[in-house]
């Protein structure tokens, strides 16, 4: 499986791309990729560390010559993203990622790559196993649960970390070099129901959205993309009154950094609207595809009969919830007034979900600006404060405000253009990064963030681009020949 990726260049990255393929590594489950890696520092000889939270730590001595170079730490998260489409078997905590090339790009068929990050692990594996590279010394950082929680980079102590840079190799963009990000938290809402029994002379209907790009809620949130919870709230907000819906189930989007790419609800109508339905629902499929053709072209929106369920929710809570939803702010909320065309503030409603007797909403607020990121929760936990439900913010996470003076910048600037012929860009990126929690251990740490393509993280449709990982492998390369001595 996978084998012909290895026909790839340069071949010894795709060989651990391959392996990590291979290896499933869900977040919050990366007991197998751990074990892997440490196997790999004890096979290689090379000093091994685990951290109480998890991380593991791999050091490598200088070669011939770099002895007095500024120790390096380099930097991925070893977990990934398991999103897969609706009609693909999958177990994302057995089964290995299926990948084939397809036009240039490296693909998974029907699930989330992983090469977000498992490309920049790749990298890591290959430098520390090279006995034929130019480096000074050097610390690798694997940290766990970047993409639910970021707590690997939470759970980091002071003093793990001897180095003075960091080159954070979680970015998505060839010919970016990031030295900024958005800081980023949480919040949950729990709005309650009554549990009551499905009135006579129904038929059941399942409405559902499905087709939609969806994407990283950070990277993609201002690409004009639809949220499929949004779109199926507003036809249940529309269409509840005039044809008596009942519902019984609304089930939308996963992850709380992903846009909801796939949503559908259970309801129950009066005997013989569920055709009438099915119409309507055709006809808000054109209105939305009208909406949204330029960025959901795959979009398809429809209700078709389903088994009766058990119960229906009280309409009282049926209509909090349709109001919440409508109400909740989804998006970017603001521009930067420093960048230009950069993101500054964004909300994105990840998820719905019905429990025993209420019903979880999850959403992620992201903001450079602090106040900024603040005002934003507060809005969404007002939403939901009206419509009588408890909220709960997450403790979230800090920003990384670039640094002008940074001498890793100005060394992987010189080293782009020397290579290429060309300058790269230099900028903030709107989606956190592990650099903004690793700055604020450990502080004065001279830090940059870049990578190969990587387009669809978060989703199915993720794919990575071959020729971009050779220039990334390139670039990581010469940087470490050009690391300065210590002063």
């Amino acid at each position: 499986m996978n084998e012909e990726i290895l026909k790839l260049q340069p071949a010894v990255v795709w060989q651990y791309f391959k392996d990590i393929l291979e290896i499933p590594r869900p977040s919050k489950k990366e007991e197998k990729i751990i074990a892997y890696l440490l196997d790999f520092g004890k096979k290689n000889k090379l000093e091994t560390l685990q951290d109480e939270i998890g991380n593991v730590l791999i050091r490598k001595a200088a070669t011939a010559g770099m002895e007095k170079r500024k120790s390096v730490v380099l930097q991925s998260h070893i977990d990934m993203v398991c999103e897969k489409n609706s009609d693909k078997e999958h177990d994302f905590e057995n089964d290995p990622i299926e990948a084939y090339i397809e036009d240039g790009w490296v693909k998974a068929r029907g699930t989330t790559l992983g090469a977000d990050d498992g490309i920049g692990v790749a990298a890591q594996l290959a430098i520390l196993a090279a006995d034929d590279i130019a480096h000074g010394p050097i610390e690798c950082l694997f940290t766990i649960d970047e993409e639910t929680g970021l707590t690997g980079a939470f759970g980091l102590k002071p003093g793990f970390l001897k180095s003075e840079i960091l080159l954070n190799l979680d970015s998505e963009d060839e010919g970016q070099l990031f030295v900024g990000c958005a800081g980023g938290q949480d919040t949950q809402a729990w709005l309650p129901f009554d549990k009551e029994e499905v009135p006579e002379d129904c038929e059941a209907m399942q409405i559902s959205v499905s087709g939609l790009k969806g994407g990283h809620s950070g990277d993609d949130i201002h690409k004009g993309r639809g949220n499929a919870n949004k779109m199926l709230n507003r036809f249940l907000w529309e269409y509840k009154g005039q044809f008596d819906i009942k519902l019984n189930e609304f089930n939308g989007g996963n992850l709380r950094n992903a846009i909801a790419r796939e949503a559908f609800a259970i309801v129950v109508v009066p005997k013989g609207k569920g055709t009438l339905l099915a119409a309507e629902a055709k006809g808000f499929e054109e209105m939305l595809w009208k909406e949204f053709h330029g960025t959901e072209p795959g979009l398809h929106f429809s209700a078709e009969p389903a088994d009766m369920p058990d119960f229906v929710i009280d309409d009282d809570s049926f209509l909090e919830l349709v109001n919440a939803l409508y109400a909740c702010p989804h998006g970017v909320i603001a521009m930067s007034q420093d960048i230009e065309n950069f993101v500054e503030t964004s909300t994105n409603l990840a998820s719905v979900k019905f429990l025993e007797d209420e019903i979880l909403v999850t959403t992620s607020q992201r903001s450079s600006v602090e106040s900024e990121k603040q005002d934003i929760t507060n809005m969404v936990v007002s939403v939901f404060r009206l419509a009588g439900g408890r909220t709960e913010t997450s403790d979230g996470y800090p920003g990384w405000t670039p640094n002008p003076d940074s001498e890793i910048v100005a060394i992987t600037e010189k080293s782009y253009e020397k290579l290429f012929n060309t300058k790269p860009e230099v900028l903030a990126i709107h989606a956190g990064l592990e650099c903004g929690l690793i700055g604020d251990k450990y502080p004065g740490m001279d830090m940059i963030s870049y990578g190969p393509t990587v387009k669809g993280a978060h989703s199915p449709d993720e794919a990575i681009n071959i020729e971009t990982v050779q220039k990334f492998w390139d670039l990581t390369l010469e940087v470490l020949k050009n690391i300065p001595e210590h002063d």
